[in-house]
């Protein structure tokens, strides 16, 4: 696990963008595994700009959602799939289907989990997968108590993470759903290169716990420790909380 710390987001987005356009100039069939929140827009709003003016293509791309509320309408601008579209899918070229995500409105929520990760696997797997983490450890929606071998589900929404994502719903919980259909550790373990992004004090002890602590269950994100392939970007604010900060630097 590589450990980075940067002086601001704009920085890591330009970073991790010159890393997804690198996969796709190599191979222009890249599958990306998109995150929704806070942290990865500089990487899409990057993305974004190098299609309008350099001409980086996602025609042959496929994107998969991490993640998605149950019960929320179709048309609310916090469903995640419109998250996505609004600040990345549909400012590039992806073809028409490309970008997949769970349905939050399914009438059997295991038959659509089920058939998600079929959907993974048939495309090839996750070539690049973008993470964020909650402050209570999560990645996707895997809260605390989730085994390693997890896979696409649903799941209950802790308090702690239904008040930290109450900012997107006018600042009122009652507002922000209480289950979500989620990708499961050991799906998104399979990824064959993984990013995650922390941005902000919030996020500090979760750093702390994946860069060193132990992997258990209580702290989700600590699973990526097991992954060979995974680089975590931070700014001082994530990492404020690291033992020595400085031996990571900016590098």
């Amino acid at each position: 696990m590589k450990v980075l710390i940067k002086p601001n987001a704009e920085v890591i987005g330009s970073e991790i963008a010159d890393t997804i356009e690198a996969l796709l100039k190599k191979n222009p069939a890249t599958i990306l595994g998109v995150a929704t929140g806070s942290s990865p827009l500089p990487v899409y709003a990057e993305l974004v700009r190098r299609h309008r003016e350099e001409g980086l293509s996602f025609a042959n791309a496929q994107a998969f959602m991490l993640d998605e509320y149950v019960g929320i309408r179709a048309d609310h601008p916090e469903r995640y799939f419109n998250f996505i579209d609004r600040f990345f899918s549909s400012q590039v070229d992806f073809a028409e289907g490309a970008v997949h995500g769970l349905d939050g409105l399914a009438e059997i929520p295991e038959i659509e989990a089920r058939d998600y990760d079929d959907s993974i696997e048939a495309a090839g797997g996750v070539d690049f997968q973008i993470l964020g983490v909650g402050s209570n450890g999560h990645i996707a929606f895997n809260e605390p108590g989730s085994t390693q071998d997890t896979r696409t589900r649903t799941i209950a929404l802790t308090a702690q993470t239904r008040r930290d994502n109450a900012r997107f719903f006018e600042g009122d919980i009652s507002q922000v759903p209480k289950l979500a259909l989620t990708q499961g550790l050991g799906t998104i373990m399979e990824s064959r290169s993984i990013v995650m992004i922390a941005l902000g004090e919030g996020k500090a002890d979760a750093v702390r716990e994946l860069v060193e602590g132990k992997a258990r269950r209580d702290w989700p994100v600590t699973i990526l420790q097991r992954h060979p392939n995974v680089v975590v970007y931070l700014d001082e604010a994530a990492a404020s909380k690291l033992s020595d900060p400085a031996a990571y630097g900016e590098n």
